[in-house]
């Protein structure tokens, strides 16, 4: 029986005022990740209480100031997600942090709990954000690397943003990271957050189970939807021909080494091996393209 319709959020199905899209761990049945989607028009603010959780704001359109502890962080952000990466600011837990707008935009706050609090808020330039470019042929894609082990400090939380071109596979060959095996694989749960280029675009995101943790999702996935991934192996994210695949990936978990290792399923990860004799795909990366 399928789990699409359990792990699959239409665009504005998890919708609760003043989010667009608010996925908590206790919506999503599990203990760790969440992801909220904020859109100010003009002049407009927020108020956002971090509770247990850190958070990131991550403009997705738009620019902002995040103000926390007496602190203003100016958000340059960017035109849309295909135009550029973004800087961004981040903010520990218990902390209350105003987001306000002057021209009005669309900010993901991806969120992780967490225990500990050592760090402080900070802000995250458009710089020094490792922009990498993964795969070959059919199966090249950009991920912008924001909050990840070696690229910026976080308790808990790891965030990266990845752009497909239009009939590429990327999420490939199928991984997973639902287990705690030291040097092999971390624990992590995960979200995927979706834009597609042009008014009818779509994609396609599966993910499958192993023998003993049975999952099954086979999601067509349009703007401002959403895929859960608890457990299993995920992948391939396929960007129909004709329309440039984004996503946003919010990953955290119970392990107090924040990692990022994942596993191969056997029966594809053969795929990498032919990358070595293509070459990357040329539209990438998409630095400087308009959406």
């Amino acid at each position: 029986m399928s789990d699409t319709g359990k792990y699959h959020l239409p665009k504005g199905t998890s919708a609760d005022d003043p989010y667009d899209l608010l996925v908590t761990p206790e919506s999503a049945g599990w203990g760790h990740s969440g992801l909220r989607i904020l859109t100010l028009g003009p002049g407009q603010a927020h108020t956002l209480s971090t509770g247990d959780s850190e958070f990131l704001v991550l403009p997705l359109t738009g620019s902002c100031t995040v103000t926390t502890g007496g602190t203003a962080l100016e958000l340059t952000g960017r035109t849309g997600v295909f135009a550029s990466a973004t800087d961004f600011a981040y903010l520990p837990r218990e902390s209350v942090a105003l987001i306000s707008s002057a021209d009005g935009g669309t900010f993901a706050l991806p969120s992780a709990r967490t225990e500990r609090s050592s760090l402080s808020a900070r802000y995250g330039p458009q710089k020094n954000v490792p922009v990498e470019l993964r795969g070959a042929g059919a199966c090249s894609r950009q991920v912008n690397n924001y909050c990840l082990p070696g690229t910026f400090e976080a308790e808990q939380l790891l965030v990266c943003e990845v752009l497909t071109p239009g009939g590429n596979w990327s999420s490939y060959p199928p991984h997973k990271h639902d287990e705690a095996r030291p040097g092999q694989e971390s624990e992590l749960e995960e979200i995927y957050y979706f834009q597609v280029a042009g008014e009818d675009g779509f994609a396609y995101q599966r993910v499958y189970g192993t023998e003993d943790r049975p999952i099954d999702v086979l999601a067509e996935v349009r703007s401002g939807d959403t895929v859960l991934i608890p457990h299993g192996w995920h992948g391939p994210s396929i960007a129909a021909p004709g329309y440039d695949l984004y996503y946003l990936n919010v990953m955290a978990g119970p392990g107090q080494d924040r990692a990022w290792l994942i596993c191969d399923d056997p029966a594809h990860g053969w795929v990498r091996g032919t990358w070595e004799s293509q070459d990357v795909d040329d539209r990438l990366p998409f630095e400087g393209l308009t959406q």
